[in-house]
């Protein structure tokens, strides 16, 4: 009897550390130096095939303004897909696709998902029917205000399991389509009160996006219905170095043109798809190493122009947000993938990137190691 249950003990202990062996990250982690952490992405990454290397990078909607639910079904057993928006439902139905893919993807052995939302103060209770009500970014009038609503909604996403907040606005205000979304009514309270966001959104484990790179608050214009343009100064780049310095995960790029006379003019290229923009001013001026995500790809500013799926990731961006066909998008960035040995580092990089987010929200959700 006492032999057995020993056994039992120790075969339980076994699965265990098993289970848990990739449980060891959370969010803080990712710019942390982890050698434990960089052998886990080292491993994940070469179980990939190219596929599924090119799928960690494309991320589709699903909802009224996304895919339908049989078109993501395809995706994911397709395996051509790192990540899914949850676009536009309620509570109850996010968290049982949340739960079906999960159990999909473990099923299959693959990798989790990045589930995301833009769950910004000011949209969240639209895009989220039944979430809990929070004030609207630009009625809030303290920084314990900000961290209340950051908390509230990030304890909402944890229950759903949406791990990856397209949130906060850090544009200013005077732009009609995203001011009032942002904490910019108060210039002085951008920075602050966008990093106090960001770092409870964080602290529950959720990466959040500081966004619209490089600035939206000043232009004229909706990116959903055309290209717009930052004519000379790019004011609004300094509200991103102090959000860097503080940890932000992710940062996301308009599909706005810039026009200067400065190295990083996009020569009348949306900065979604400019090496200037994404690699030249964010990653290698600004010196950000977290995830650049573009806004939604079937945006008029960027949607009409042909192969910006491959010019985006060209570019730098490490996730493509709800290109227009994702299995398209799939077939021409892995056709790029193997005939173009610099695209093709720049896919593993951005791979790498995803799959180390991914393990330090959702490593408990990994295949085991073999």
């Amino acid at each position: 009897m006492h032999i057995i249950k020993i056994t039992t003990l120790v075969s339980l202990l076994f699965v265990q550390i098993a289970i848990g062996q990739n449980t060891d990250f959370a969010l803080k982690d990712f710019y942390s130096n982890n050698t434990k952490l960089d052998q886990q992405v080292s491993h994940y990454f070469n179980q990939l095939s190219d596929e599924e290397k090119v799928a960690q990078l494309i991320m589709p909607a699903i909802g009224p303004y996304g895919q339908t639910e049989s078109t993501i079904d395809q995706l994911v057993k397709d395996k051509k897909i790192g990540g899914l928006l949850l676009l536009n439902g309620n509570k109850a139905e996010f968290t049982k696709w949340v739960k079906k893919y999960n159990n999909w993807n473990s099923e299959a052995g693959a990798l989790p998902f990045l589930y995301s939302a833009d769950a910004e103060a000011s949209l969240v209770n639209r895009k989220i029917k039944n979430s809990t009500p929070v004030k609207k970014a630009n009625t809030l009038k303290t920084i314990k205000e900000v961290e209340e609503v950051a908390k509230t909604i990030s304890k909402d996403l944890n229950q759903i399991g949406i791990n990856y907040n397209f949130a906060p606005v850090v544009d200013m205000s005077p732009n009609k389509t995203v001011g009032w979304r942002s904490f910019g009514h108060v210039p002085d309270s951008v920075i602050p009160w966008s990093n106090a966001f960001i770092q409870e959104t964080q602290k529950h484990n959720i990466i959040a996006t500081a966004k619209h790179f490089p600035g939206h608050g000043y232009v004229e214009g909706d990116t959903h219905k055309k290209l717009v343009y930052i004519k000379g100064e790019m004011k609004e780049v300094k509200n991103y170095p102090p959000l860097i310095e503080q940890g932000v995960m992710s940062i996301m790029i308009a599909h706005i043109a810039v026009e200067n006379e400065t190295q990083y003019n996009t020569k009348g290229l949306p900065s979604s798809i400019s090496k200037e923009i994404v690699t030249d001013l964010l990653r290698d001026s600004l010196k950000f190493e977290g995830l650049i995500v573009t806004d939604a790809m079937n945006m008029l500013g960027v949607s009409t122009i042909k192969g910006a799926n491959v010019k985006a990731i060209d570019a730098g961006v490490d996730i493509l947000l709800m290109p227009l066909n994702a299995s398209k998008a799939h077939e021409e960035i892995l056709e790029k993938y193997r005939t173009d040995s610099d695209f093709k580092q720049k896919v593993d990089a951005s791979c790498k990137r995803i799959i180390r987010a991914k393990l330090c929200t959702e490593g408990d959700l990994f295949p085991i190691k073999q």
